[in-house]
Order: C-alpha cells, then structure tokens, then sequence
C-alpha cells in the first residue's frame, strides 16, 4: 500500500527569480494548492544566467546594465559567482517560505539560458506541474521575442500552470 503511494506522488516544480511576480506565484500555490502539495514532492529551481563574454553587467539582482569589455576571465568568474550566491539566496529564500506552511521543499540552481534549463530540469527530475511566474509585457516585446512563460507552455514535457500577480490598483486623484 505504501509502494503504491510512493508511486502516485507527483513532483512540483516551481521556478523562481528575485521578482515580485516569482514571489507572488509561490505564495499563490501554497495557498491555492495545499491538497496537491501533501500528495507531492516540490522543487524550487533558480536558474543563473551565463556571464557574457563582450560585455559586463552592472547588476541589481539579474538586472542588467550592459558594458563592452575585453574578455576577463577573472572578472566572468567573479560574475558567475555572485550569480550563484544570488540563485542559492533566493532557494533557501523560498525553503524557508515553504517550511512556514509546513511543506518541505528541494531546491537547486543551475547556470544556462532559463528557457532551455528549465524545460531540461523538468525532463530530468521527472515534474508533473511546472509553476512559474506569468510577467506582464509589452506586445511590441512579445511581437519580437518569445517571453520565458510562452516558451515553457510550447517545450515542457508536462503541464505548466502560469501565476499573473493582479495589477496594483492605481490611485485616484
């Protein structure tokens, strides 16, 4: 009976950034989803963005702002290293977040382009439901470029459920 238990546990993945959007879908499955929960096993996955080669960012969070420079080794090692600081700090972030309400959670990060790793993570550990953050764009932005949210509904290899944080109300004067 245990055997057969262990078998029908679904595996959540939920990915994460440094965003409000990130944070909000997080909160959102663990209130929305409790029942799913008990029955599941859950990931939380950061990814880190590749340093560029041509140019250094100035960055709060993974924002960036682009300089042209000469290819420094040290200087893209030391990127890479504050990117992974970043990833682990938002992981244990969201652990925390999860052990509160009583789930207990895995985490990993990994470093390559989040469209492609994130789909690459969900074939390799096996997710059932991918959790994300659905960000708001421009459709000037969405006529040229492909958001992360529409890539992983075309290329994940299992239901993806896309959490949009409700616009703030505007204030009337």
């Amino acid at each position: 009976m245990e055997e057969k238990q262990k078998g029908s546990e679904k595996k959540v993945m939920v990915v994460i950034d440094e965003s409000v959007h990130s944070h909000y879908a997080l909160m959102w499955l663990l209130e929305n989803l409790k029942e799913l929960l008990t029955n599941s096993s859950v990931t939380i996955f950061a990814t880190q963005p590749f340093p560029n080669n041509n140019t250094v960012s100035a960055q709060i969070g993974f924002g960036h702002f682009h300089y042209p420079f000469v290819n420094n080794k040290d200087l893209l090692n030391s990127t890479q290293q504050r990117n992974e600081k970043i990833s682990l700090a938002l992981c244990e972030k969201a652990k925390s977040i999860c052990a509160r309400r009583g789930v207990e959670v895995e985490a990993f990060t990994e470093v390559g382009n989040p469209k492609e790793i994130i789909c690459e993570a969900i074939s390799k550990h096996g997710t059932d439901l991918l959790v994300m953050a659905n960000y708001p764009s421009s459709p000037i932005k969405r006529f040229f470029e492909e958001t992360l949210s529409e890539y992983c509904l075309k290329n994940a290899k299992c239901p993806v459920l896309l959490v949009e944080k409700p616009a703030e109300p505007k204030a009337v004067n």
